[in-house]
C-alpha cells in the first residue's frame, strides 16, 4: 500500500470514529430527555390523581357548579391523553407542544374552580379540599423543577443535533428538535406583585 492509501485509510477510520462517536452522544442525549419526562411523567399522574378528588369534594357543596367540575374532569382527560403522547415520544415536539396546551387549559380550568371555592366558605373551610389543595400545590412545584430538568436535557439534545458537524449525523439518522415544555402559569401570574401604601 502506499502512504496516500494509508493516510486515506486513516482518514476514513477517524470519520467512521467520529460519526459513531457522534451518533452514540445524540442517542445518549435523547434518552436523558426521555429520563427527565418519566420525572415529569410521575408528577403528572400524582396531580392527575388528586384532581378528580379535589372535583368530588368540591361536588358535595357546589352541585350547581356543574359546568365548572365537567370542564376540570374534562380538561384532566385531555391532559393525560396528551402525557401519554409524550409518554411515547419523549422528543416530539408535537406531542410535547400539546401536552403544554393540555396542561394549560387544566390550569385555567383549575383556577375557575379555585374562584369558585372562594365563594362558598363552607367548602373553602373544608379540611379536605384544603389538603388536597396543598398536595396540589407542591406537586405543582415538582412538576416545576421537573420541567426545568426536561428543558435543560432537551436544550443539550438540540444544541447537539445542530451543532456543526454533529448535524450531519443528526440528518442522516433522523434526530429531530426536542420540544420544549413551556411553563403553564398565566402571564397574569408571573408579573411582580406590586404593593402600594
Amino acid at each position: 500500500m502506499t502512504t496516500g492509501q494509508w493516510v486515506s485509510w486513516i482518514v476514513l477510520a477517524i470519520l467512521v470514529f467520529w460519526a459513531v462517536g457522534a451518533y452514540n452522544r445524540l442517542v445518549r442525549l435523547r434518552n436523558e430527555i426521555a429520563n427527565a419526562y418519566a420525572q415529569i411523567d410521575v408528577q403528572l399522574k400524582r396531580r392527575y390523581d388528586l384532581i378528580p378528588n379535589l372535583v368530588e369534594t368540591a361536588r358535595k357543596y357546589i352541585s350547581h357548579e356543574r359546568e365548572t367540575l365537567e370542564a376540570v374532569i374534562a380538561a384532566r382527560n385531555q391532559a393525560t391523553t396528551a402525557a401519554g403522547e409524550v409518554r411515547q415520544r419523549p422528543t416530539s415536539a408535537k406531542a410535547v407542544g400539546a401536552l403544554a396546551v393540555a396542561e394549560q387549559a387544566l390550569d385555567g380550568s383549575l383556577a375557575r374552580l379555585m374562584a369558585v371555592v372562594e365563594n362558598y366558605p363552607e367548602l373553602k373551610a373544608d379540611e379536605t379540599l384544603r389538603e388536597l389543595s396543598e398536595e396540589l400545590t407542591s406537586t405543582e412545584n415538582r412538576i416545576a423543577f421537573a420541567r426545568q430538568a426536561f428543558n435543560d436535557a432537551a436544550l443539550d439534545y438540540n444544541n447537539a443535533a445542530q451543532q456543526f458537524p454533529t448535524n450531519l449525523v443528526a440528518g442522516v439518522f433522523g434526530f429531530k428538535e426536542a420540544g420544549m415544555l413551556q411553563s403553564t402559569t398565566h402571564e397574569a401570574e408571573r408579573q411582580a406583585v406590586r404593593v402600594q401604601f
